[in-house]
């Protein structure tokens, strides 16, 4: 058997060995970790350097970025401003050739004057401006309803002096630009000397013009001739309004004709305008009326021609043609109105019509509101209108409180047409309150006034003042005078008729008041005054049913007007019923609220109804009010 070696006994040589290897590996391992870790550090700093290098490219590439930003806006800025620049040279050149194709002013150059006037300080330029004076004052002293926008040749307030500019400028430019594409009126003229004095020309373009002579100590006055026969040459219509006002109408005829003859659509209709004014002036109202039927058949929608119309027939009395013609204005006014009206003046006009058809159809509170509107409004020159107005309308609705408010807004005049047209207010407001002493005193004023008007006032008394008068003289009493003033009236002037039928109604002449109604209600079929004065005259009579037969008409064709409605409740009570009578009163209070004979009958009819404490309410109201004698008197006698 073989021995095998112990193994504790080799034992510490293996050791020996092992512990060398594990020495040695470890050694190297430190060495490897080292190398490892140096190279690390050595990827680390790489990467470090790496990273910065690329933060700065990104720093630069930002940076490079901004600057191309701001360098591509900047480049959108300037073309911007380019574009810009370019615009509004062409909006500046488009405006300036704008301005100068629609150019309508007036020019005056520089006169040529002789050296010596010149080296006195009369220059080209001196005279000029002198003559610009002249023609603005003409201007300004004419007033005209008629648009500056329908004239062919307008100027309005654009008139100048021109002074010659030296060199190339934006006034040469548009000076240039105005001769070429524009209107302007250019006027040029000279000063010479002649034996007898001194020469004066101004002429309109190419133009004629008439040369005025005079002393050189007439030169303002030789101006003055100038500049009329330039306003004449360039503003024909105006210029024809201007002589009217200054007492020239046959010079002014003159031009209308010649505007008929060969002037423009516009011309014309208002040349016709003119004349109307002319002939009403003289008193011949049915011509002027003829002539603005012209006006419309050149121009349908002319609001003034309308209005004057409206006008002329009411002077005439003819009140179904100036209800027509009134409707027709204010229908004009409603869409808009009439392009050739000065659109300044508009907003009153349309509220006078409106308010003078509210009259014409008895509705005078609507009138009285419309007459407050217009006192409102900024143009404070239709304010006398509005207080006349307001008068004739308070009246009608028998408020004396309101006509007296009406006549403290007056302010004192003395002009002596205005204080005739007032005192002719006054008169129809006396015979409407029933203050007959007052109304006579009025009208012997008016007499003797209108007589100084000439043809104008002689239609006037006959047409107004002697109906007015013969009314007042009937219900005073003078019968006879009564009979022989109403008789100078017209036979085609409506409010002649129905003062014919009350006067006859006051002598219980029934049958002759009847025909005189009649005639009126046929003469104006549309207005609700013959039929209410018809009824009345029934009411007088007792024919209840005939009356409330005539209110029935009446309150039809106006509604709102108190009279018919007071009255049927007056007939009601006549034929028993005061309980129907109430309603009427209730409705006539909306209309007439200060109506004292309305408040009377009111607590009458309430009395009569068993209402005793309503009826003392009405009493109490109707004794706060204005009421003639006899009206006072009744209401004592029934309320006591």
């Amino acid at each position: 058997m073989s021995e095998e070696p112990d193994s504790n006994d080799s034992q510490p040589a293996g050791n020996a060995m092992a512990m060398s290897m594990a020495m040695g590996a470890a050694a190297q391992n430190e060495r490897v970790a080292a190398k490892t870790e140096a190279f690390l550090e050595e990827q680390t700093a790489v990467l470090r350097l790496q990273k910065e290098q690329m933060q700065e490219e990104a720093d630069i590439h930002r940076w490079s970025l901004r600057i191309r930003h701001i360098s591509d806006v900047m480049k959108v800025a300037f073309e911007l401003s380019a574009a810009f620049i370019v615009v509004a040279i062409a909006i500046g050149v488009g405006a300036a050739i704008w301005n100068a194709a629609n150019d309508k002013g007036v020019a005056i150059e520089a006169f040529s004057v002789p050296p010596d006037m010149a080296a006195k300080g009369l220059t080209g330029e001196v005279v000029a401006a002198k003559l610009l004076d002249r023609l603005s004052s003409l201007q300004a002293q004419t007033n005209s309803n008629r648009a500056p926008s329908s004239y062919a040749n307008n100027w309005g307030s654009d008139i100048k002096v021109q002074i010659p500019d030296t060199g190339v400028s934006i006034g040469e430019l548009n000076r240039y630009l105005r001769n070429w594409l524009g209107h302007e009126t250019r006027i040029s003229g000279e000063i010479y000397r002649i034996d007898s004095g001194i020469a004066v020309t101004a002429r309109a373009g190419s133009d004629t013009s008439p040369t005025f002579q005079g002393k050189e100590s007439d030169l303002d006055k030789l101006i003055q001739q100038a500049a009329e026969s330039v306003y004449r040459s360039t503003q024909p219509y105006r210029y024809a309004v201007y002589l009217d006002a200054h007492n020239r109408a046959t010079d002014a005829k003159a031009i209308y004709e010649q505007l008929l003859a060969s002037g423009s659509r516009e011309d014309r209709a208002w040349a016709y305008i003119g004349l109307d004014n002319q002939v009403v002036a003289n008193g011949d109202f049915v011509g002027g009326t003829e002539d603005l039927r012209r006006t419309i058949a050149i121009d349908p929608q002319s609001l003034l021609a309308y209005e004057n119309m409206a006008n002329n027939e009411s002077t005439l009395q003819h009140d179904e043609q100036s209800l027509i013609a009134t409707r027709q204005a204010v229908t004009i006014g409603q869409v808009g109105g009439d392009s050739s009206m000065d659109p300044a003046s508009l907003p009153v006009r349309v509220l006078q019509d409106k308010g003078t058809l509210a009259s014409a159809l008895g509705d005078f509170g609507t009138q009285i509101e419309y007459d407050r509107e217009v006192e409102e409004l900024p143009d404070r020159s239709s304010l006398e209108n509005a207080y006349e107005s307001d008068m004739q309308a308070c009246a009608a609705l028998h408020d004396a409180g309101c006509v007296h408010m009406a006549r403290e807004q007056l302010r004192p005049t003395t002009n002596s047409l205005l204080t005739l047209g007032r005192l002719a207010n006054i008169q129809i407001a006396d015979v409407f309150l029933e203050h007959w002493q007052a109304a006579r005193a009025d009208g012997l004023s008016l007499l003797s006034g209108l007589a100084k008007l000439g043809p104008q006032g002689q239609v006037f008394l006959r047409f107004s003042e002697f109906p007015l008068q013969a009314f007042t003289m009937a219900n005073l009493g003078d019968l006879r005078g009564a009979g022989a003033m109403i008789d100078k009236t017209p036979s085609d002037c409506v409010v002649c008729l129905r003062l014919r039928g009350r006067i006859d109604a006051l002598q219980h002449r029934w049958a002759a008041a009847e025909y005189w109604f009649s005639r009126a209600v046929v003469a104006a079929p549309s207005v609700p005054f013959g039929e209410t004065d018809w009824g009345q005259m029934l009411l007088i009579k007792g024919d209840a049913d005939g009356a409330i037969a005539k209110f029935t008409q009446a309150h039809a064709k106006g509604p709102h007007y108190a009279d018919p409605l007071e009255m049927w409740g007056e007939a009601l009570m006549l034929k028993n019923r005061s309980d129907l009578a109430l309603a009427k009163f209730t409705e006539a209070d909306k209309y007439a609220p200060n109506w004292g004979r309305l408040h009377l009958k009111w607590g009458e009819a309430l009395l009569y109804t068993g209402l005793p404490e309503a009826a003392k309410k009405q009493f109490a109201r109707a004794t706060e009010l204005d009421m003639p004698a006899k009206e006072r008197a009744e209401l004592i006698r029934i309320s006591g």
